[in-house]
């Protein structure tokens, strides 16, 4: 079964059309990189898929159609999404952030707060500390850790490494591989060729609001150079 697929996916922004015809999927259990520079529409992407702009195509997750559906039912149908952004709570602690993200209803999720501060031991040194006050890497990390209490079936993550030191990176990478190993697919939208390389399954290049390339990392490294050249190198 494939868990996310996206067919002629097309979005505005005003009269910018900025996708045009985006196809791709997401298989359980896998990580597939979206690459590319800014502005080549994968944030776009993102929200596009997540119903947070007006778009065309078709778009499926776990065999059930998305368009036309609000933010929040396509959370609840278990697709989770950490924005660049990074929206925290500023007002509140570490430990309510994550108690907002944390799954409704009786059935018990495959994550809980010692899995989060276990990953990431630095949120549990702050539990207790108003979000508003974290450090940039800190609050990615909670971000992450909010998503994830909600118990998604694949999680598309934004930029999760921007601005955050090397061994905070290695953290997030090991984050991303752990939700692999426990069934969760991951889209990850990154510019760090080196982590996306390193972790994922696939990877797709998108340039002026389209696909470009799909193969697997070694392809993009070995057999690949005009891709790189034209879409990934500055």
């Amino acid at each position: 079964m494939t868990m996310l697929r996206v067919d002629d996916l097309h979005a505005w922004y005003g009269k910018s059309h900025v996708l045009q015809g985006v196809r791709f999927s997401v298989h359980p259990g896998e990580i597939v990189a979206l690459l590319g520079r800014n502005g080549s529409g994968r944030s776009t992407t993102a929200k596009a898929i997540m119903g947070l702009l007006d778009a065309s195509g078709r778009v499926d997750f776990k065999g059930a159609a998305l368009m036309g559906r609000k933010p929040y039912e396509i959370s609840r149908m278990g697709l989770g999404y950490v924005p660049e952004s990074r929206d925290i709570f500023p007002a509140l602690t570490v430990h309510q952030n994550l108690m907002l993200g944390q799954k409704s209803g009786a059935a018990a999720g495959r994550w809980g707060f010692d899995d989060m501060y276990q990953m990431f031991p630095r949120l549990r040194e702050r539990q207790h500390t108003e979000a508003g006050v974290l450090s940039g890497g800190e609050q990615q990390m909670l971000t992450l850790c909010r998503t994830l209490m909600g118990d998604p079936d694949l999680i598309i993550i934004d930029e999760p490494t921007e601005g955050l030191a090397p061994q905070v990176v290695e953290q997030v990478a090991g984050y991303l591989q752990n939700l692999r190993s426990r069934g969760v697919s991951v889209l990850l939208i990154e510019q760090k060729l080196t982590i996306a390389m390193a972790i994922s399954d696939r990877a797709l290049v998108m340039g002026h609001g389209q696909i470009v390339f799909e193969g697997t990392p070694q392809s993009l490294e070995t057999d690949a150079a005009a891709v790189r050249r034209e879409w990934l190198e500055v």
